[in-house]
């Protein structure tokens, strides 16, 4: 497993003590080597626990090494990669002072786009960048994207930290990942196998996963000058804890799901909201109609909107309004997906139908949002 640092990441970076004085030095400019082996210190006990048995090698590479010959069940092995971050919702981590739950956010954000074809995720590696290296907060991230690797059913295999002085301050850092994973080609899900008369079923999101957070923060922080601390009734807890819960990882569940249920195809609600997403797996000549009444957004959606005086469309189009996840299956695989999905503690429910498109009206586009949302 690869485990360098851009603090710490070979022999041309050294502190400025013996170097004669007043030169120029990697120290002087703003990296600290020391620190950065330091953070991989503290992050080896987490990034060992985020592992699988066709993982190659240990921390410390250049490279992250997995077997692939070791998965002999795929008969033709389709590799699926995906690479993503966490937004401007890093903002709320870091004024928190919390970093340990970002990297479900990570983890989610990639391995959840991975499962949508179908594929299991295998590995995951990680960029942190940061404008000043402080370990134990670099360690905190990577044991969340650990924690994270382990939820979704993946091995971390490597990842990089950059100090980048004078182009960030030293409090901020960003985040992002890369991920692969594998399907067999004749099991690969897709807009391809939808029919008419499927059921669309949606997945309770945890709450506003990791996108819209740039129309969050105005709205709350700019708008209406809300603290993090504020402690909001409606979510009974501070406005900072509701902002910072980690993004669901559905992986598992989706990967158990198609193997008790027939599946066509996942879509991963994320930026751009439901109808959006739902729209990139529907094929030409069909639509999704998708019923609001069949669940309540949860408070912090509401809360948003009525804060920010946000129109709905603009609403749903940038946050997931409580659905983290869909999955498109036939009728009468509708029963026993609901009770995977509830054996695993995932609220699930049908949310719509796939029907014929028309040429005009509700039913002109790919996905038709229509009815109110239940209180």
């Amino acid at each position: 497993m690869s485990g360098n640092s851009d603090a710490g990441n070979g022999s041309a970076g050294t502190s400025g003590a013996g170097n004669g004085g007043g030169g120029a030095s990697y120290a002087a400019a703003g990296v600290d080597i020391e620190a950065g082996d330091r953070a991989v210190e503290l992050m080896k006990e987490w990034v060992k626990k985020a592992t699988r048995p066709e993982v190659v090698g240990g921390l410390g590479g250049f490279a992250g090494l997995f077997d692939a010959s070791a998965l002999k069940r795929y008969e033709r092995p389709l590799l699926a990669s995906a690479t993503d971050g966490v937004g401007t919702k890093v903002d709320i981590a870091r004024r928190m002072g919390v970093y340990d739950t970002i990297g479900h956010d990570l983890v989610a954000m990639v391995m959840d786009d991975i499962v949508v074809c179908g594929a299991e995720p295998l590995f995951m590696t990680d960029y942190i960048c940061v404008g000043k290296v402080h370990p134990e907060r670099v360690a905190a991230i990577v044991k969340g994207i650990a924690e994270g690797c382990v939820l979704a059913g993946c091995a971390l295999v490597g990842g990089e930290t950059a100090e980048h002085p004078g182009l960030l301050g030293p409090d901020e850092f960003d985040v992002a990942g890369a991920g692969t994973g594998v399907v067999e080609a004749d099991r690969l899900l897709g807009a391809d196998r939808i029919r008419t008369g499927d059921a669309v079923i949606a997945m309770a999101s945890s709450g506003l996963h990791s996108n819209g957070y740039s129309l969050v923060r105005h709205v709350l922080f700019d708008r209406a000058g809300w603290a993090l601390d504020r402690e909001v009734p409606e979510f009974g807890r501070t406005l900072g804890e509701e902002l910072l819960e980690p993004t669901r990882i559905y992986s598992l569940d989706c990967l158990a799901l198609t193997r008790t249920a027939e599946v066509h195809a996942y879509s991963h609600i994320t930026g751009g909201g439901l109808a959006n997403n739902l729209a990139r797996v529907i094929p030409d000549g069909l639509h999704a109609v998708v019923d609001r009444a069949t669940w309540a957004p949860g408070a912090v959606f509401d809360l948003v909107g009525a804060v920010g005086e946000v129109a709905r469309p603009e609403l749903e189009k940038t946050l997931n309004m409580g659905v983290g996840m869909m999955a498109v299956v036939p009728a009468e695989s509708v029963d026993v997906a609901l009770t995977t999905l509830a054996d695993r503690g995932v609220d699930a429910w049908v949310a719509g139908e796939i029907t014929d498109r028309a040429e005009s009206g509700e039913h002109a586009g790919p996905v038709g949002m229509i009815g109110d949302y239940a209180s």
